[in-house]
């Protein structure tokens, strides 16, 4: 049997959609079941100028990297044509690879690629896996980048046709699940299956011992960090005028690692309020991860309240298995916050309630024992339910079952 994967972005790519599928690809390869191939583009997620190897073998995984334009992610009609060309590249690999009996897992990195794999799979007797990662066209709808109702209708039904049809569709979420139920897609076709982090490469790192911390002059600093992709979807003024708040507290700093659309706008932003307490620094290597995700005391995790159901944060499980407490901002009822009420791993707050917010980082900062209780059983949850091996273990049933069903 072969597996064949398609998404976007793969190893070396360090986004989190290229993780969690070089894991799951890395995996498989390894267990001797099957040949896994990929499908991919030749870019990086930052860095659309680069051009990576066409093919090559990555351990025992088989990469194929089509051509598309390589217009980035920063202006809409030139990522509108990077995913239009990854269609066309990646539909007619598919339609080159796949043979009866091969199982096909598509992600949705571009969105719609679903569209795409089941038209293949279809052509070609192979068995559709879709791993849903955010549901496209509503985020784009809530982001004001869906184009006209009548449109967002049609690729809705579109996306719906590639689900139902799919013997396994596997969201990252209950509240996910949820929402693919009422657009029709049957139960015993909906399985759920959460991200992850490697527990073995990510352990929490002490204060004194992490070389970041002194790297970055942070010394005994009450470090409130957030780590990952500066998007659309998620909500930064209130972060930042909690920083505003604290900003003559000397000993709290606010660390934001990596990259993304509102990067820009946070420079911005924190220039205009002249916050000296914040700080940038870009993505780090995945080597350095456990390092840079134990920098922060508290690690921010924000959401808009209209996406809940659609996106699940993935830098949770990072930051549960660093040991880290959780600031988290938007729907205190959402997927994360209940999770965290559940484990007693940190605090919630709504959109645009600086003042709450500042009040628990201050309170957090003058009472460290507090902060490392929460990040204590941040740790003791992601053993429990978030460790690369449960998925590991939860996939190979999911493709079990998939060809079961087929």
């Amino acid at each position: 049997m072969k597996i064949v994967f398609v998404n976007r972005f793969f190893y070396p790519d360090h986004s989190a959609t290229s993780q969690m599928l070089t894991d799951l690809a890395f995996h498989l390869s390894k267990s001797g079941a099957s040949i896994c191939h990929v499908i991919t583009s030749r870019q990086a997620y930052d860095k659309p100028g680069t051009v990576l190897a066409s093919s090559e073998n990555v351990g025992n995984v088989h990469v194929n990297r089509v051509w598309t334009t390589r217009f980035g992610r920063h202006n809409l009609l030139g990522r509108s044509l990077d995913y239009l060309t990854f269609y066309l590249s990646a539909g007619w690999h598919l339609l080159i690879k796949l043979n009866t009996g091969d199982v096909v897992i598509a992600k949705t990195d571009p969105p719609l690629i679903s569209v795409v794999a089941a038209i293949a799979a279809k052509l070609r007797g192979a068995t559709l896996v879709n791993w849903i990662q955010d549901l496209f066209p509503e985020v784009a709808d809530v982001l004001g980048v869906g184009g006209r109702g009548t449109t967002v209708a049609i690729l809705r039904r579109l996306r719906n046709w590639s689900l139902k049809i799919a013997p396994k569709n596997v969201a990252i979420g209950e509240g996910m699940a949820s929402r693919l139920l009422e657009d029709g897609v049957p139960s015993e076709r909906i399985r759920v299956i959460h991200n992850w982090a490697d527990g073995q490469a990510i352990q929490p790192v002490d204060r004194e011992k992490n070389d970041l911390r002194c790297e970055w002059n942070l010394g005994d600093k009450f470090v409130v960090g957030y780590s990952g992709n500066f998007g659309r979807a998620h909500e930064f003024g209130t972060i930042l005028s909690a920083a505003e708040i604290l900003k003559d507290l000397s000993h709290i700093v606010f660390l934001f690692i990596g990259a993304g659309a509102q990067l820009e706008w946070m420079h911005h932003n924190v220039e205009n309020k002249r916050l000296r307490n914040v700080m940038f620094r870009p993505y780090q290597p995945r080597e350095r991860l456990a390092m840079s995700l134990s920098v922060p005391d508290v690690h921010v995790i924000s959401l808009l309240p209209s996406l809940e159901g659609l996106i699940v944060p993935s830098k949770f499980y990072g930051i549960a298995a660093a040991g880290r407490a959780i600031l988290y901002i938007g729907d205190k009822e959402g997927e994360i916050p209940q999770l965290i009420r559940r484990a007693h791993c940190g605090i919630s707050v709504e959109v645009h309630d600086a003042q709450e917010a500042a009040a628990a980082i201050d309170r957090l900062a003058r009472d460290p024992t507090v902060c490392s209780r929460l990040g204590l059983q941040a740790r003791i949850l992601f053993d429990q339910r978030f460790e690369k091996s449960y998925a590991e273990r939860a996939w190979q049933s999911v493709i079990a079952e998939a060809m079961q069903q087929t």
